[in-house]
């Protein structure tokens, strides 16, 4: 449709285990979801989406067992195409599995090293998705993306997403580094910075850049990224406020409060969704990491990285100067 952004989110999606109440030596009620990191953001950019001009695709692999027919369903009702998804026969999506302590703090457990995903882009369907990247506005892709591919099917990746901005693609980025999907962690510092100094936008967390390249505090990871040639910055910190920083200019923006943390999955993946509507849809920066705290602060209220539509903010589904 003319007037439309076209996002494309790259990744993978899981199936997710979380216990429902307390649990007895580990065994209790299990809820069965979707999720990850990349997925969430496309679900929620999507249904922000739906009223400023944003269409979304997911790019992955899935297999042909139920769990996958099942997540394409979710997907395409949640209004996210699903054209690049591919099926690989006798594969299965990867597993996990969400424990919360009593302040909302999760511990995740993978089952994943054979997951269909880690082969979405081998082959000649790979080629072709590879090539059909140009044809985007906006790539999102997180360190978790990186990290899933094998070392050839990465590199190519890269050049990819390179080709892409060349053509006027541009690249959002979260770094979302998670020590047991990378062999070491300079190979995780190698391959996230070629990631960044491809990005129009990065978005990452403040914990996981303190463990990865030992930033002090937002302002450091800020000017770290800034350095890279990454002109616009938002420094998410679960301990206090985000910096927005667009060309070395900074502002830190407060969180709203929230009384009750249920589970803080994909808090992150939330707020990345919805700065990223804000801004794709004109808002400015400031603007827009307020909107990402109003989302993610609903998030933490509820189990999962999904929350249910209902309980999105009443003014999610607003767009710019409505």
């Amino acid at each position: 449709m003319p007037g439309t952004t076209r996002v494309a989110a790259i990744g993978e999606c899981m199936i997710e285990l979380s216990h429902l109440g307390p649990s007895h030596h580990g065994v209790g009620q299990l809820g069965l979801a979707f999720g990850g990191d990349t997925l969430n953001t496309a679900v929620y950019l999507a249904r922000l989406g739906q009223s400023r001009r944003i269409a979304v695709d997911y790019i992955t692999a899935l297999g042909d067992d139920p769990y996958s027919e099942a997540m394409l369903a979710f997907w395409q009702q949640e209004g996210i195409g699903t054209d690049l998804v591919a099926r690989l026969p006798g594969r299965l999506p990867g597993l996990y599995m969400i424990r919360t302590d009593d302040q909302g703090e999760r511990s995740f457990f993978y089952w994943r090293s054979a997951a269909a995903a880690r082969d979405m882009l081998v082959g000649p369907r790979g080629g072709d998705i590879l090539a059909r990247l140009k044809s985007f506005d906006w790539l999102y892709l997180s360190g978790i993306t990186l990290s899933i591919l094998g070392e050839v099917t990465r590199l190519a990746f890269l050049r990819a997403v390179e080709e892409a901005k060349r053509a006027g693609t541009k690249i959002a980025f979260d770094t979302n580094y998670r020590p047991r999907g990378w062999v070491s962690p300079e190979t995780a510092r190698f391959n996230l910075m070629e990631a960044l100094r491809l990005a129009d936008l990065a978005m990452p967390s403040l914990d996981d850049e303190r463990l990865l390249f030992g930033d002090a505090d937002t302002a450091a990871c800020a000017q770290r990224l800034h350095a890279l040639g990454v002109p616009e910055v938002v420094v998410k910190d679960a301990k206090g406020p985000c910096l927005v920083s667009v060309n070395g200019e900074a502002t830190s923006v407060m969180p709203e409060s929230v009384t009750k943390v249920i589970d803080s999955t994909a808090a992150g993946d939330s707020f990345n969704a919805a700065y990223l509507a804000e801004r794709i849809a004109g808002g400015d920066p400031i603007a827009a990491a307020r909107a990402g705290h109003r989302l993610a602060g609903q998030k933490i209220q509820h189990r999962g990285a999904i929350i249910p539509l209902e309980a999105m903010p009443a003014d999610a589904t607003s767009a710019v100067g409505e």
